[in-house]
């Protein structure tokens, strides 16, 4: 049985504009890949030509859909929260859904953002990193939601992370990185992805330039493994798997 990478992220467009180059060097090395997107964004902005949230949020959808299909994702999920909600959901039975997939999928490597939202210190990011943790850590306990499902532990958990912050945007306090990502050969790929996210077109338009001058290069830091073993810096977040 191959490898395989579950990314949890929150809205549409996180899939490729934070992990779209992880995504696509995964895809090229046909390790199968699950991406599960928490909200569909009807609290955007950047709101296209939808005339209600409602509207928005399904025209995000196929979005998504479009954007992973780019990406070469083998499968894909969004969920039903709310979008600029997070903070107010129930967590143990978030927290279980996400328990209830990780057993079914059986991931070697899960990703999503790290605790200070990401970029953009986002509070749905924020919660998306803590369900997330919560699940991969749950997911392998026997006393943790019997009733979903046969324990599975991934092996490894990453927090995405920056070495730059956005300017004019309040500055996170970014977890220092244990991966440097080398994207250049998908670069263009996470470029199209993103573009897939018509809806978002004035977001691309204003980080066009942040991305030429930081877009080779994703970071990402190990927060849990299933070996002991100190920290170490490496270009690959499969390193040493097989």
């Amino acid at each position: 049985m191959g490898l395989k990478l579950m990314c949890v992220v929150a809205h549409p467009d996180d899939e490729c504009f934070a992990f779209g180059g992880a995504l696509a060097l995964a895809a090229d090395r046909g390790i199968e890949t699950y991406v599960i997107c928490l909200t569909d964004g009807q609290a955007a902005t950047n709101r296209g030509d939808a005339a209600t949230g409602a509207a928005l949020g399904a025209i995000r959808r196929d979005e998504f859909r479009r954007s992973c299909e780019v990406l070469g994702v083998t499968q894909h999920e969004l969920m039903d929260y709310q979008d600029g909600r997070l903070e107010s959901v129930e967590f143990p039975a978030a927290a279980g859904r996400l328990v209830e997939r990780m057993r079914q999928f059986k991931p070697d490597v899960v990703m999503t953002f790290g605790g200070d939202g990401g970029l953009n210190t986002h509070a749905d990011h924020m919660i998306a990193s803590m369900l997330t943790t919560a699940a991969f850590h749950w997911a392998g306990q026997e006393k943790r939601y019997s009733d979903l499902g046969v324990p599975h532990k991934a092996k490894r958990l990453y927090h995405l992370t920056a070495k730059f912050p956005i300017p004019d945007r309040p500055t996170p306090m970014m977890m220092p990185w244990t991966v440097t990502l080398d994207i250049r050969s998908v670069q263009k790929r996470k470029t199209e992805a993103f573009r897939e996210h018509v809806s978002q077109a004035p977001l691309m338009e204003r980080t066009r330039d942040f991305f030429a001058k930081y877009g080779a290069e994703e970071f990402y830091t190990l927060v849990a493994t299933d070996v002991p073993q100190p920290a170490r810096h490496t270009t690959d977040l499969f390193d040493g798997l097989s």
